[in-house]
């Protein structure tokens, strides 16, 4: 990384680099981040290489419902006190969180990992939606809350979803919009 005859040491350059590869992160991004760490303490710096080794290590998505989890199936999944036969589907991992915080569902779930955009070349086939329809197929399900992004993909998502699931489940409901 050269600029007016300077050269940052190799491990920052390398460092901005892996930095500006995260999604949303922009090379002035990179580098103020990059720079960040470089000034924060040792102990700190080691605390969060940690945090992202344990998320590598650990971290798994869950054979049932694909949201993460360090055990599989997920504690949500194999939890007996959550309404068997309702399932929430959601566009991310992180979307299961903010649900969960709301504590005012009480059934399972089902992460997509994405929704259709055609714009960025996801179709249905790059996003969980085979294993949404073997988990109906067997007959327990009695609702399905399709909980996609009220945006352009989200909407999309849930209606391709929506005519898929039909002739399977009785009762599908969308999340209020405000």
């Amino acid at each position: 990384m050269t600029s007016a005859g300077y050269s940052a040491a190799e491990p920052v350059g390398r460092l901005i680099e892996e930095f500006h590869k995260l999604p949303g992160v922009g090379p002035k991004t990179a580098q103020r981040l990059t720079y960040y760490l470089i000034r924060m303490p040792e102990e700190e710096a080691r605390r969060l290489a940690d945090s992202i080794l344990a998320v590598k290590e650990r971290i798994i998505f869950c054979s049932l419902c694909h949201n993460i989890s360090e055990v599989d199936p997920c504690p949500i999944c194999t939890n007996p006190g959550r309404e068997q036969d309702i399932i929430c589907v959601l566009e991310e991992p992180l979307d299961v969180l903010a649900m969960e915080r709301t504590r005012c569902y009480n059934g399972l779930y089902h992460v997509l990992h994405g929704a259709i955009s055609p714009m960025n070349g996801i179709g249905p086939e790059e996003l969980r939606i085979r294993e949404l329809l073997d988990r109906l197929r067997p007959g327990s399900i009695k609702e399905v809350v399709l909980a996609t992004n009220a945006n352009l993909e989200g909407e999309a998502t849930a209606m391709y979803i929506q005519r898929l699931i039909a002739p399977l489940i009785s009762k599908i409901t969308r999340l209020a919009r405000g």
